[in-house]
């Protein structure tokens, strides 16, 4: 696993500094510390520690599926935000071939959180979008890095109307850097900015699939809810409001971030019932940021099937129902 940044909130270190764990998972901790004390003494001495290493990688699966088969949302929140997690970048590196990059709005600058570009996906030629990704590909993409600013979202608009004219899908890795900001859209330019984005993936003549990678929080994230498939990985969030922001909002108390994180609910189950997300991509266990090839070769797959079911759709009835997606966002249960 690559270095981390120092320590942040949630987290816990192994003896040694090695991996970076979450604060719910100290016992598997513990035993990562325990086997490489052990294999330091190996080193040390040569006694043979084969055995008592097996055991306790044995007991680290069993904790893990146990661990992440029964995550509560905060607990999602913390492993979304996991630094190690791969972001928009690096499942656009893993992804795409022959991708030619794409820059600048064509109006003001270029905003490099927004990697845009023409490439293959799954062997279809697609345009593709990294939303919240670092400055450049750089093989270690994590989420976190850069919030979109106004020139990137005319660049994601830009870019999906380009892909209407040569008859591509879209494709787009959505994962907003964490950031303790709630519905503030950043702006009068940034908000008319993403409103244009929303307007371009809603008037699409191109299939659109937005896959939801890490965390994504605002109405930044909005545009990419409206595509015509939107695929979330299963510990992935996607909200309104980060749940310190809601937590300090509605109750003006940071310490309930864990009951607001449960009133947004942001979580990819939760998600899918109310019907803003399509379809779940399963991370393996203990999540994409131990398993990130695992991870995107999954995601793929599942990009692949979205565009396989809507490449030869009438494009018609594709547009009706991405508005119909987006005027049921936040309506109550049955209206």
């Amino acid at each position: 696993m690559p270095d981390v940044p120092d320590q942040a909130p949630g987290q816990a270190r192994v003896p040694g500094g090695l991996h970076a764990f979450l604060d719910f998972e100290a016992p598997i901790a513990e035993l990562e510390g325990q086997i490489e004390e052990l294999r330091h003494r190996a080193a040390d001495d040569g006694t043979d520690v084969s055995g008592e290493v097996t055991l306790r990688q044995q007991r680290i699966e069993r904790d893990l599926k146990a661990l992440y088969d029964k995550l509560t949302p905060w607990q999602t929140v913390q492993v979304a935000r996991h630094p190690s997690r791969p972001g928009a970048a690096g499942f656009v590196d893993g992804l795409v071939a022959d991708l030619t990059p794409l820059a600048g709005d064509r109006a003001v600058a270029d905003d490099t959180s927004v990697i845009a570009g023409l490439g293959r996906i799954q062997g279809f030629s697609a345009i593709v979008l990294g939303v919240g990704s670092r400055s450049a590909l750089t093989g270690q993409g994590r989420s976190g890095e850069q919030r979109p600013n106004a020139a990137g979202y005319r660049k994601v608009a830009r870019l999906i109307r380009l892909a209407g004219r040569f008859h591509l899908p879209v494709v787009a890795f959505v994962a907003m850097p964490r950031g303790d900001f709630g519905s503030y859209a950043g702006g009068d330019a940034r908000g008319a900015a993403i409103g244009d984005a929303i307007d371009a993936v809603l008037n699409a003549t191109v299939p659109v699939v937005a896959v939801i990678v890490g965390e994504a929080i605002g109405p930044a994230a909005v545009p990419f809810a409206c595509g015509d498939r939107v695929l979330m990985l299963s510990h992935a969030v996607f909200a309104a409001a980060t749940p310190e922001a809601a937590a300090r909002g509605l109750w003006g108390d940071a310490e309930q971030v864990r009951v607001a994180t449960e009133a947004l609910r942001m979580t990819a189950p939760e998600l899918r019932d109310i019907g803003l997300v399509d379809g779940i991509v399963p991370e393996p266990v203990g999540g994409a940021h131990r398993h990130p090839e695992a991870t995107i070769a999954a995601t793929g797959q599942a990009i692949e099937d979205a565009l396989r079911a809507l490449i030869d759709e009438p494009i018609g009835p594709l547009r009706v129902r991405r508005r119909e997606r987006l005027l049921a966002l936040g309506a109550p249960d049955g209206a």
